[in-house]
């Protein structure tokens, strides 16, 4: 399958557990990648054909600045969700939603979750 891969989007959101995240809120990177049959665009030069990337950045920019999640799983479940219903061409989707500064003890560089979902027929 084709793939539009858009990577290491930055927002500022309120995800979290804790108060002081809900708070102060926090950085969160996302990626993703949209999966397609990209012959039609490739040949017909049209965007028509083919998926907007900055529509898909506004809409993910929506959630992930948007109203707050306990669970960046939530975040990432909302964005397949959104996605899979706004593009009509799009066949799946992979997310990723990272936390660069979770407020958790340790040595790491980041915490992520990542999800595959695929449309309903």
């Amino acid at each position: 399958m084709d793939k539009i891969t858009i990577n290491r989007m930055e927002f500022y959101g309120y995800h979290g557990l804790f108060p002081e995240e809900n708070k102060l809120g926090q950085r969160f990177y996302v990626d993703v990648e949209l999966m397609m049959d990209l012959k039609k665009p490739g040949l017909s030069d049209v965007m028509d054909d083919s998926i907007d990337y900055g529509h898909v950045y506004e809409l993910i920019k929506n959630i992930v600045e948007g109203e707050p999640k306990n669970l960046i799983e939530a975040v990432a479940e909302k964005i397949a969700d959104i996605l899979l219903s706004s593009f009509d061409l799009l066949v799946a989707c992979t997310v990723k939603v990272t936390k660069p500064d979770p407020p958790i003890p340790g040595h790491y560089q980041s915490v992520a979750v990542e999800i595959t979902r695929e449309k309903s027929l």
